[in-house]
């Protein structure tokens, strides 16, 4: 054979790995509103930037029903590429080709290209699309599977790891993605379940379609499972570029910064209108949020789970910055469990990539109840306190208007080594709300008063005086500064700027006990 015959067997070849399961399986795959592997790929990346890895690989084994089929490739594409100009690796299931179902083969690729991720320092990006363990394979396909979720384990807080679920993943394939950093969803394509549908009713005798079981509404806004929602693909894959450019490349590197940007530092001037005058009055916490960032660059993670608490992306000065702040429209901003787990894994994820804290505090305190108590608050608002604690980098507090309790000291107060606490003249830092503190206070004399609601009144209002102030906790450093409105972003920026060489030394050990 010559050399042209070989160059015409290895283009062939290369077209048939290609062609994955061929025009009429592609075909149904259109017809369900999904693209192709490849054409996930090609959209997520930068033009002409991808570079493929082991394409010719197949399935090792040709029994059960195996015997004589072909599948180049063995049902997903791996390598890496780049997204606005930056490394990242990935793979992509081909449900055109077996379901895109794990085997070996197919394991063995993705832990290849997830080792070089590591050994790069560069972002992993998996695409989630099939049927799940190849039950041909058996023991091998859990195998895979086990291999897989370790190295997730181990990349965990090295590398930024993404997931994207772009069609079925369920039984064992849901812990790949439960182990990484994000977790993106498509409305009526994603489903996500440990157990199915069928599993669920001859086992329990429940009856719920999969879409009810683990779709997009089950995942984003009921267990906390996904990070982001998104109507289709295309605007999926876009997010994920969008995501990228807020994280550095690996623990190693600091965010990305806008080259040259000039914020508008002298840009307040509606947050005293935003913040209401009455402290029992909702506000929009989004709304103080977009004042003090760069305009546009907010990007909101887990937007419609646990709303009472809002987490984020955005940019101070052209710096790539994690805001968790509460929220007065909902649960007039309360942490339950909910919140504290979505605000933890936050934090940590931020201290993780070098991307400093910054925490808006409006919080009359830890939501009451015996439903919050039973299911463990104690436990799950601990692991706020922990992550503010053992996050290490730069960490800035403004406290917007309430702050009591032990609400207050979860928000990173400076009893959790906040770097600076600033707080506005609207803020009230106390133990509680004046009306339960004078309760306490004053109850013998109130009780035995003719004029008690009279009296009641009188003591809230002395409390309100005396503590429902910043100036209290100025006096004694816990709030650094009481600012003005109008300059919070330029003291954000400043405050950024001259933290930017923090370094802490924490006590040597294996790691924590976090109170999962």
């Amino acid at each position: 054979m010559g050399n042209k015959e070989k160059l015409d067997e290895l283009q062939k070849r290369k077209e048939e790995a290609r062609q994955g399961g061929g025009p009429e399986r592609i075909k149904k795959q259109h017809k369900k509103g999904k693209m192709t592997a490849r054409e996930r790929i090609d959209f997520l990346l930068d033009d002409n930037s991808f570079v493929e890895i082991n394409p010719f690989v197949e399935p090792r084994y040709a029994e059960h029903g195996m015997e004589g089929k072909k599948a180049v490739g063995d049902g997903v594409v791996t390598g890496y590429g780049t997204i606005d100009g930056r490394l990242v690796y990935l793979f992509a299931q081909d449900f055109t080709v077996m379901g895109g179902s794990l085997g070996a083969a197919h394991a063995e690729k993705i832990c290849k290209v997830m080792d070089m991720a590591k050994e790069m320092g560069a972002p992993f990006i998996a695409l989630n699309d099939s049927g799940g363990a190849r039950i041909q394979e058996g023991v091998e396909a859990l195998n895979g599977f086990g291999e897989i979720f370790k190295r997730n384990a181990l990349m965990s807080g090295v590398v930024p790891q993404i997931s994207v679920i772009l069609g079925p993943c369920a039984g064992g394939a849901v812990y790949s993605p439960a182990l990484t950093d994000f977790i993106f969803m498509v409305e009526n394509t994603s489903k996500m379940f440990l157990t199915g549908p069928s599993v669920i009713k001859s086992v329990t005798g429940e009856e719920v379609s999969a879409e009810d079981l683990g779709g997009v509404g089950a995942h984003g806004q009921l267990s906390g499972v996904a990070h982001f929602a998104t109507q289709n693909e295309e605007e999926c894959l876009m997010q994920i570029r969008e995501l990228l450019s807020y994280l550095p490349a690996n623990n190693m590197e600091e965010p990305p910064e806008i080259e040259g940007y000039v914020a508008d530092l002298q840009k307040n001037t509606q947050l005293e209108d935003i913040v209401p005058g009455n402290p029992n009055e909702a506000y929009d916490m989004k709304e103080v949020i977009n004042e003090i960032i760069d305009a546009g660059t907010f990007f909101e993670v887990q937007a419609d789970y646990a709303k009472n608490i809002v987490v984020g992306l955005a940019r101070i000065n052209g710096q790539s910055v994690g805001i968790i702040a509460n929220q007065p429209k909902y649960k007039a901003g309360c942490l339950d469990i909910n919140a504290s787990d979505k605000a933890a894994r936050f934090i940590r994820m931020c201290d993780s990539y070098n991307i400093p804290l910054i925490t808006l505090v409006d919080v009359p305190g830890f939501l009451p109840g015996i439903s919050q108590e039973y299911n463990g608050i104690i436990r799950h608002g601990a692991k706020m306190l922990y992550a503010y604690t053992e996050a290490t980098v730069p960490k800035v507090t403004l406290v917007t208007r309430k702050a009591y309790g032990g609400g207050y000291i979860a928000m990173c107060s400076k009893s959790m080594d906040a770097d600076l606490v600033f707080a506005w003249p609207t803020a009230e830092i106390a133990v509680m709300g004046p009306s339960g503190a004078a309760n306490i206070i004053y109850r013998k004399e109130i009780n035995n008063a003719e004029n008690s609601e009279e009296l009641l009144e009188q003591k809230v209002a002395e409390y309100r005086d005396k503590f429902a102030n910043p100036y209290v906790a100025a006096q004694r450093g816990i709030v650094n500064d009481v600012i003005k409105f109008e300059e919070t972003t330029i003291k954000l920026a400043n405050a950024l700027q001259m933290l930017r060489s923090k370094r802490v030394d924490r006590p040597e050990r294996k790691h924590g006990n976090m109170p999962l």
